[in-house]
């Protein structure tokens, strides 16, 4: 009838992970009790690293040797890690055992805030009152992070800017400025809170599903769209409704339980079911038959040494970059020669699934730009970077036996790198004159932290995630040609590599430019040496295992750097059923 509104409603599946914290009663802690004063207490000063933090420890310590009598101090420094620190089980244990509170420093970027505030919620648990200096716009990631960690209670105590590239004396008016807040954050008991903290930045919502409604269907997912980026659940692109059919398609091909819980993604502990990780490869735009392919990228993401919490996190523009090396490439219509990184339909495969990955960061991680992901440019590598290796161009043994599985396999690697930059050479057709052009460009990234990183670091387990395990590796987009001229030549990955590594040095007074020596003589007491031989030629990176090959894309010698990584996990495509 004329002038009817016909109404049309859109159901989808929500993509949004219900936190741990939320679902899980026994992942909550109280917070310790605090002593009425700190008079003849001890009370711990730690370090996680960060520059300039040692400035506000010394303030706080004088402050504190005034307002208190007979205070005493133990101090220390997070035990693994480099620029980015944290405390050990048996430093947490020995500060529970030795210390009445404690001071801790500093959280002044995404994933530093988390970090520190893994360790105060670690001491709370153990029973120390703790704060830890926090620059304001880090505030609610800070109270995010307590929560993630279960004591939502625990004490970021916020200062105006972060220390970092601040004086001595601007570090000192911070302190003094928040002291009498430190103080009473350490004296008076916590309030227990009887709900869960809210944030301005995040909208949760855990119902099963969720209803649009609209004049009809296209409007319906207009209001949708417009929702999700109200909401903070967008990439920023036009979504894929999710809807139960093509979630359930995408499930089928998984060959598992939707309601499987494949694990618990960082940073917001997200319970990652596979339910949730195909409603969002659906809004990526993928296909059943690319699932296969997402979970093997979830199981890399998910491994612990990959480092998922600091990278989701980080002031850092990290971004992960997805290698599928095997038939499954050509099976589901991967480009692996022109463009392969995208864009253009003919990298629609590789684009779609790099974007899956990023969706499934923010809405089964919960890393969201301003509360959980505090970038601070950001990078267009984000949104998505995925290719498919270039075996008919590849010299050598194809990358996933490279990798010690068998040519039948198809293989997902995942590494996380700061950028990526072009390596240009038409001219050089010998081994030497390529790595010789090479070397000038991997001696000149030191902007980003993984580059002389080693020199402050004390290497944790692999277990302990990126970046505190020590494991790097630049992953280099070998072009075909590149690669041919190294194959002619004899060389195979592991000659280029120890190639690479012996060229790529700079003066260790070049390479502690951005980072503290206080951390360079806890991490190598025996290399203090270099402090009076500061134009003594330095590896740049660890180990001649820090560089890989990659080979993929078409003609012409163009390959690209992706330098700063994390190290690369590699996991096997595995089929439905």
């Amino acid at each position: 009838m004329h002038g009817t509104v016909t109404q049309a409603s859109l159901t989808i599946v929500n993509p949004v992970a219900e936190a741990q914290t939320d679902v899980d009663p026994t992942t909550r802690f109280k917070p310790a009790p605090r002593p009425a004063t700190l008079d003849g207490k001890t009370v711990a000063l730690y370090w996680n690293g960060k520059q300039n933090g040692l400035d506000a420890l010394a303030q706080a310590k004088l402050r504190l040797s005034e307002r208190f009598r007979d205070v005493r101090f133990i101090e220390l420094t997070g035990e693994m890690g480099g620029v980015l620190r944290y405390m050990s089980p048996e430093q947490l244990d020995h500060v529970a055992a030795e210390a009445d509170a404690a001071v801790c420093t500093t959280a002044d970027c995404g994933s530093c805030t988390s970090w520190l505030m893994r360790d105060l919620c670690e001491l709370e648990k153990r029973g120390v009152p703790a704060v830890g200096f926090t620059a304001v716009i880090f505030d609610e990631d800070s109270r995010f992070s307590c929560k993630t960690f279960g004591v939502p209670e625990a004490v970021p105590l916020i200062v105006p800017h972060c220390f970092s590239n601040k004086s001595t004396a601007e570090i000192g008016e911070m302190v003094d400025g928040v002291f009498d807040r430190l103080v009473d954050a350490l004296t008076v008991d916590r309030t227990i809170m009887e709900a869960p903290p809210q944030f301005d930045s995040l909208v949760l919502d855990n119902a099963p599903e969720l209803v649009f409604h609209g004049e009809d269907l296209m409007d319906a997912f207009e209001t949708m769209q417009r929702r999700f980026v109200r909401n903070g659940w967008s990439d920023g692109l036009p979504l894929m409704p999710p809807t139960h059919a093509k979630v359930e398609a995408m499930i089928a091909a998984s060959g598992r339980d939707g309601s499987e819980v494949v694990g618990l993604f960082a940073p917001g502990f997200g319970v990652g079911t596979v339910r949730k990780i195909a409603a969002n490869a659906v809004m990526a735009g993928c296909r059943p038959e690319m699932m296969p392919v997402i979970m093997a990228t979830v199981d890399c993401v998910l491994d612990p040494s990959l480092g998922l919490r600091t990278w989701a996190m980080s002031t850092g523009p990290q971004a992960p970059l997805i290698c599928v090396s095997g038939p499954i490439a050509d099976e589901i219509g991967m480009n692996r020669g022109i463009c392969a990184l995208g864009p253009g339909s003919i990298s629609e495969v590789n684009v779609v699934i790099g974007r899956a990955l990023r969706l499934i960061v923010m809405n089964v991680g919960l890393s969201y730009p301003g509360i959980s992901d505090m970038d601070t440019i950001g990078s267009s590598m984000k949104f998505s970077a995925c290719v498919a290796e270039n075996e008919d161009r590849t010299p050598w043994a194809s990358w996933r036996e490279q990798m010690g599985f068998s040519k039948d396999e198809s293989t997902v690697t995942v590494n996380v790198p700061y950028g990526m930059t072009e390596f240009f050479d038409f001219k050089n057709t010998t081994c030497e004159g390529l790595v010789d052009t090479l070397a000038t460009l991997t001696a000149n990234t030191c902007g980003s932290p993984s580059m002389g990183e080693w020199l402050i670091k004390k290497d944790a387990p692999l277990s302990a995630g990126y970046p505190f395990h020590g494991k790097v590796s630049n992953l280099m987009l070998l072009a075909p040609d590149h690669a041919d001229v190294f194959a002619r030549g004899g060389w195979g990955p592991q000659d280029i590599a120890e190639a690479i590594h012996r060229r790529t040095k700079l003066s260790f007074a070049d390479l502690m430019l951005n980072q503290e020596y206080d951390s360079f003589r806890t991490s190598h007491p025996e290399l203090a040496w270099l402090e009076d031989a500061p134009e003594t030629l330095v590896n740049v990176m660890p180990g001649v295992d820090s560089w890989e090959f990659f080979v993929v894309g078409a003609s012409a010698g163009r390959s690209q750097y992706c330098f700063g990584g994390t190290h690369s996990v590699t996991k096997p495509v595995k089929a439905a059923g």
